[in-house]
């Protein structure tokens, strides 16, 4: 899910500044900018990040921002003691022009920062971390809600086309029997002329048949059912919370299976619309459910 917070906790070296930022992923994928001097930290904070959040794609932020400024810059007399001989060394065999200022200062090593207390520092970045996590996740949880609502409101879809198709499907079923039933009659008629080998019982037997058999293979009841079950469980999945992702990732192959199964039984146009309709709810859900960890 998408979310970002900022936490700036005041240190004795400086003040830590922790930025995380959220989008959708189906898994964990976290990304850290972290300043040189605080390169220890890495693994603190991926094992903190781990153990609260499961998925999405996190981009994280750490810095130090040091009280005073340049003012805690300090020259290193060592380090410009040795570029200073060695200036002086390549200007007498090359006759170069002296180092400007400029260049003086950005020579490595030449301009020194107060150290780091790496355990002090640790500490303070796993509170400020612990903070900045809890704000994302209630920024997670008020869009988690949001989904939720909207995951819902398809559920209610959902049974209201099954509703509907469960209402309307006996009396479909029956005006497509009575035709096959006509059809079957009609075609079975010249068995029963003077030369016909059938009697008028057998042919009706036959044609009871067959219209059961097909009344069996078009029956829909039971993809009805299991819609409704499905249906029910995102809602039981959705009213407990937690980690829900994967759960209703599964959910959705599912509730697919069933009305792709009620489209390819469909025997009216009103039964092809519904599993259209169906498909394009389901669908939406799974795009949303892709937000959710």
């Amino acid at each position: 899910m998408t979310g970002f917070a900022a936490v700036a906790r005041p240190t004795e070296m400086g003040t830590l500044l922790i930025e995380i930022r959220s989008v959708n992923s189906r898994f964990l994928d976290l990304g850290l900018r972290i300043a040189d001097e605080l390169r220890s930290l890495e693994a603190v904070v991926r094992e903190t990040v781990a153990a609260r959040i499961a998925r999405g794609k996190l981009d994280c932020r750490v810095a130090l921002q040091r009280q005073g400024g340049i003012h805690q810059v300090s020259i290193n007399p060592d380090a410009l003691a040795a570029l200073a001989r060695l200036a002086a060394e390549v200007q007498r065999a090359t006759g170069a022009v002296q180092l400007s200022i400029g260049e003086i200062l950005a020579w490595e090593g030449v301009l020194a920062s107060p150290g780091v207390d790496q355990e002090g520092l640790r500490a303070e970045a796993a509170a400020a971390l612990e903070e900045a996590l809890d704000a994302l996740q209630a920024s997670r949880a008020r869009e988690g809600a949001a989904l939720g609502a909207a995951l819902r409101q398809r559920c209610d879809g959902i049974e209201s086309i099954v509703t509907q198709v469960r209402a309307r499907a006996p009396e479909l079923l029956a005006v497509l029997e009575r035709k096959l039933a006509e059809r079957l009659e009609k075609a079975l008629a010249p068995a029963l002329g003077g030369n016909g080998t059938l009697t008028r019982e057998e042919v009706t037997d036959r044609i009871r048949q067959e219209v059961t058999l097909y009344g069996l293979r078009a029956d829909v009841e039971e993809e009805l059912n299991r819609l409704s079950t499905h249906v029910g469980e995102v809602r039981r999945i959705l009213d407990q919370g937690g980690t829900v992702g994967r759960r209703l990732d599964f959910l959705m192959q599912e509730l697919n299976r069933e009305a792709n199964t009620l489209g390819s039984k469909a025997s009216a146009i009103e039964m092809t619309q519904a599993a259209v309709e169906l498909k394009l709810l389901i669908e939406q859900m799974r795009e949303q459910i892709q937000n959710l960890e």
